[in-house]
């Protein structure tokens, strides 16, 4: 039996306790036996693991070899650079995994530390984490729940579950309920959770669950059971490591064989082949790859976004499906009236959340009914309606701050009679509280009793009080006998019974929670809740905000699919995703829904079902694992407890920064600083930009590499003299891999990003178009590069053995046609004719520097000397300069390719 099935005895004497609680040694017993009330974690890694774990990729072991290979060679600046940037790597690797295991320690904190609890008869306070299964806690309003309880008292009690549940409404809870086993987390209205707050009234629980086995403990579990995998930019350069990697070995060993059978000294020929190699890996990709995503990082604070993981600015950006929860997500978390019904009309009130900016307006549908005089609606709705909203009500608005303290339900009631003119405080002044029948789930009433100077005895000339009632519609129609219509009061008939119900279903259908408002005048201060005189009915919601309709139009038109994934009731969560646009045929399904499903039939229906509501923190994690079994890159949004889980599993998880709780916040990749919607659809974008502009870095670099090994490469097969030097081969990959690929990374967003579907998750990186572009432009900047080498040779007379000119010749045009090439670099598909060709300020300035470097190594006295280059004559030079276009033009027609 599961205690929210057992009545109050029963779940007492299954677990060996009283009302009167444990004593100080049965209570130590037990301690031994369950253990501390506190959430644990797995044993953490040192940070010595960490570290060493992070050279677990094959291209970082490439790069270390490279390193050293190039100390050997004696360019021990570039290997130093080379196992700098792999140290450096290795070391923001530890540092976000740090970060990652925060989660537990912020879920944890959020235990209460110190509990009333009833022991050897006594109230006394203990430690929570010395709270055990048996114990009888004290509950007041403004606790935290220490450990899953079972209720065994409650007056007036009033938990807030969102973090848990997702549901904005506190929940009312009734200790002496017996509920279906398997009624649902959010509708345990008997029972309170570990972590919750209550927000009004109070009670007693008896601790049923601590520790690990509570629902805060099962979320903590999700999380340390959770291990993050790899990102699609980490899969695709792990590949190209890989690939890069064998290339590289098979061109020593060829080049290699090939210098032997043409009697080249085998160290001179070993060198050259080594080179190459270390020449074919694009050791700068790493480090380039990472600022880029840093500089992205950057980018994004300014846009309300802190991103947690360099790799998930990419993951965000190749993000297919985005998972919403509802609350303070999509909506604003704070209830807001947005209708009224009284004096038999219909009204719209404007302005959303705790500002009193708004009014009070008639709907259209009551619109045609009015008379032609068009009276103002302030003049026609029932003014004890809106000071009944005001006085029978614990919350606190602060119209300055845009601040509410109490319950969301009342705070909403403020703020509506605020709009309508009327001040808390000044009424409260002119009609103080003077009694109150406090809200009872059995009622489901609340009254307060006001004196009431204003009003003219009718009978007495003795005291004179007004009572206001707000609860159910149907329960504040059960005592009301009187209606008022138009300033009088009036006996209630049975159509009049029929409109208010008719009202209230209507707002009903719209997901509206509804009140109903009454009142009375009496010479009591002790009066009865019954012949009251019936106001209006109120209808509220927690709004959507006011962007994400918007934003969620632009991630359709992106073609990504946002889903609504809430813990609050299927009607509710429907009526919000309508007006979203996030569903339109109103298909949805609820926790209980989901539960009958097995994992296959989830996985069908998450691809074609947007809403999921009543979900508990198990559901999610099921919904995020179908969603990325059909293939989807899935985001997480979400600001509560219950979320974490969830946001640990997706490829990436996104916080929201002021509402969210810090357990949310340290689960996420990203946290949304300025909790709106919107901006994710900002960073989606600029992740777009990143991984485009990466591709362009990739791109770039293999081309620029495989055409040095091509040019060596064909060299030898039709039996010319290598035409570079091992150390020239090292300053190219220097000069044009590291500063023209840093610029190509900042370059700004392509008009028309967000209008076209995201990339494949599956295909890597380096796919079929980059292939077919690379191949082009490597063939264009080898055939550029020999026809230079050619061209000096022949001014030597093809003289085997005297080949510097040659060789300079050959190594000025490479360094200048990749430099060159950089700038049609800039676009994937648009022509360098419709783009500013200069437009990239970094990358002009990168250009200049190289090419000032390149000049240096070409005629300045004792630089070109360690480069062992002969400073060319004009005519030399202009051909030169010449075959550097060759490149260009290859790059060009690769587009032309890639278009087709």
């Amino acid at each position: 039996m599961q205690h929210h099935a057992g009545s109050i005895p029963d779940v007492l004497q299954t677990l060996g306790a009283s009302e009167s609680g444990l004593t100080s040694a049965e209570a130590e017993a037990r301690l031994k036996t369950y253990g501390e009330n506190k959430l644990l974690g797995k044993k953490e890694q040192t940070l010595l693991q960490k570290f060493l774990r992070q050279f677990a990729d094959f291209l970082v072991i490439i790069l270390i070899i490279a390193a050293i290979v190039s100390m050997i060679l004696g360019e021990v600046l570039d290997g130093g650079v080379i196992i700098s940037i792999v140290i450096l790597n290795a070391i923001l690797g530890v540092i976000q995994e740090n970060r990652a295991g925060n989660a537990l320690k912020a879920l944890k904190e959020m235990s209460s530390p110190v509990s009333k609890v009833v022991r050897d008869g006594q109230i006394k306070h203990v430690p929570s984490n010395l709270l055990v299964p048996g114990d009888i806690v004290a509950l007041d309003a403004g606790d935290y729940i220490p450990a899953d309880v079972r209720l065994i008292r409650s007056a007036n009690l009033k938990i807030d579950e969102s973090a848990l549940t997702g549901e904005s409404v506190a929940s009312e809870k009734d200790a002496t309920v017996v509920l279906p086993e398997e009624t649902d987390i959010g509708d345990r209205v008997n029972s309170a959770f570990m972590g919750t707050v209550i927000t009004y009234g109070r009670g007693r629980g008896l601790i049923i669950g601590s520790g690990m086995n509570t629902q805060m403990g099962r979320i903590a579990a999700m999380l340390t059971e959770h291990k993050e995998g790899p990102t699609p930019l980490q899969i695709s350069l792990n590949h190209l490591g890989k690939t890069l990697g064998i290339i590289c070995l098979a061109v020593c060993v060829i080049i290699f064989v090939i210098g032997l059978f043409r009697d080249i000294p085998p160290l001179e020929i070993f060198m050259t082949a080594v080179s190459l190699a270390v020449a074919a890996i694009p050791e700068g990709l790493t480090m380039v790859v990472t600022v880029i995503l840093a500089l992205g990082m950057q980018k994004m604070v300014k846009s309300n976004a802190i991103i947690k993981r360099l790799s998930a600015v990419e993951t965000l950006g190749s993000t297919t499906v985005i998972c919403s929860d509802k609350t303070g997500t999509l909506t604003q978390n704070k209830m807001t009236v947005v209708n009224l019904y009284s004096n038999g009309r219909f009204y719209d009130v404007t302005g959303t959340g705790y500002d009193a900016t708004g009014e009070i307006v008639v709907s259209k549908e009551s619109e045609s009914e009015k008379d032609s005089e068009k009276e103002a609606a302030a003049d026609t709705i029932s003014n004890e309606l809106l000071e009944g909203a005001a006085l029978c009500n614990d919350a606190e608005f602060h119209a300055e701050e845009k601040k509410m303290i109490g319950d969301p339900t009342e705070g909403a009631l403020v703020v509506l009679a605020s709009k309508a003119g009327i001040d808390q405080k000044e009424i409260n002044r002119l009609k103080p509280r003077v009694n109150e029948i406090p809200f009872d789930s059995t009622r489901k009433l609340m009254s307060t009793i006001h004196a009431n100077p204003n009003e003219v005895e009718r009978d007495t000339g003795g005291e004179s009080f007004v009572m206001y009632t707000k609860g159910a519609p149907d329960e504040i129609l059960r005592v009301c006998e009187y209606i008022m219509e138009s300033g009088e009061i009036v006996q209630l008939t049975d159509s009049d019974r029929d409109d208010i119900m008719k009202a209230n279903e209507q707002f009903a259908s719209q997901a509206l929670r509804v009140l109903g408002v009454a009142f009375k005048y009496t010479q009591s201060k002790e009066a009865t809740e019954d012949q009251l005189a019936f106001t209006g009915l109120i209808g509220m919601i927690d709004p959507p905000r006011d962007e994400a309709k918007e934003a969620i139009t632009v991630c359709k038109r992106a073609g990504i699919n946002v889903k609504m994934i809430t813990g609050d009731h299927k009607a509710t969560a429907l009526a919000i995703a309508k007006e979203l646009t996030i569903t339109e045929d109103g298909a949805a399904l609820s926790g209980r829904e989901i539960d009958s499903l097995d994992d296959q039939a989830l996985i069908e229906a998450a691809a074609t079902t947007n809403v999921f509501a009543r979900v508990s923190p198990e559901h999610k994690v099921r919904l995020v694992n179908a969603v990325k079994a059909n293939g989807n890159i899935a985001a997480m949004t979400g600001d509560g407890v219950n979320d974490a889980p969830s946001l640990k599993k997706a490829d990436i998880g996104v916080a929201m920064g002021i509402t969210g709780t810090d357990v949310s916040k340290e689960a996420a990749d990203m946290i949304l600083t300025d909790d709106n919607f919107a901006s994710i659809v900002r960073s989606v974008e600029e992740g777009r930009t990143i991984y485009n502009n990466i591709r362009k870095v990739v791109g770039y670099l293999l081309s620029c590499n495989i055409g040095e090994i091509l040019v060596i490469f064909i060299a030898m097969i039709i039996g010319w003299p290598v035409p570079l030097l091992p150390i020239q081969l090292l300053a190219i990959n220097l000069i044009t891999d590291a500063f023209p690929a840093f610029a190509l990374g900042m370059e700004e967003q392509e008009a028309g990003i967000m209008d076209v579907p995201p990339r494949n998750p599956k295909v890597p990186i380096v796919d079929k178009r980059m292939v077919m572009s690379v191949t082009i432009q490597s063939i264009a900047l080898a055939i550029g590069t020999l026809a230079s080498f050619l061209y000096a040779w022949n001014a030597e007379g093809f003289d085997p053995v005297h080949t510097d000119i040659a060789k300079t010749a050959c190594f000025f045009t490479l360094v200048l046609g990749e430099l060159l090439r950089s700038y049609t670099a800039r676009s994937e598909r648009i022509s360098i004719l419709k783009i500013k060709i200069f437009g990239n300020g970094y990358l002009n300035k990168c250009v200049l520097l190289s090419i000032a470097f390149l000049f240096a190594a070409v005629y300045m006295p004792g630089v070109n000397g360690v480069f062992r280059n002969i400073p060319l004559q004009a005519d030399q030079l202009g051909i030169a300069v010449l075959f550097a276009f060759v490149p260009l033009i290859g790059g060009e027609a690769a587009k032309i390719f890639a278009r087709k």
